[in-house]
């Protein structure tokens, strides 16, 4: 039975799922871009849902177009765009707001006085 790999790539403007054959071929791919929010100048924001109906909508046309049952996938690799945040309710599973996505720029004023107070040392080489 021939398996294959599924890269799952949740970016900044759309998700994506590429199939791979075994010895790392491109097969097929699926893109489909979301919805980007803008409340206020300089903030970037995400719907959650929009996010997770997309990515379910690129995996399941690409295994449909491709005729390969989930059974014949045997790795899943996953992407996701770099610090973008979801606050979900842990009882009911519901996003709580927007993700905030990495290109967010609210905080911008915070960053700065932390690093005007000189705390960027601490913070790079704690977090990266």
């Amino acid at each position: 039975m021939q398996t294959y790999i599924l890269a799952l790539d949740q970016g900044t403007t759309s998700s994506r799922a590429i199939l791979f054959d075994q010895e790392g071929n491109i097969k097929a791919s699926e893109q489909q871009e979301f919805t980007q929010i803008y409340p206020r100048p300089g903030w970037v924001e995400h719907d959650p849902k929009e996010i997770w109906n997309t990515q379910l909508k690129v995996l399941q046309a690409l295994l449909r177009k491709q005729k390969v049952p989930a059974a014949q996938v045997a790795a899943i690799g996953i992407t996701n765009q770099r610090e973008t945040a979801v606050v979900w309710n842990r009882i009911t599973g519901e996003p709580i707001h927007n993700a905030i996505v990495w290109q967010d720029r609210r905080t911008a004023s915070i960053c700065n006085q932390l690093k005007a107070d000189g705390h960027e040392p601490y913070i790079r080489e704690n977090t990266g």
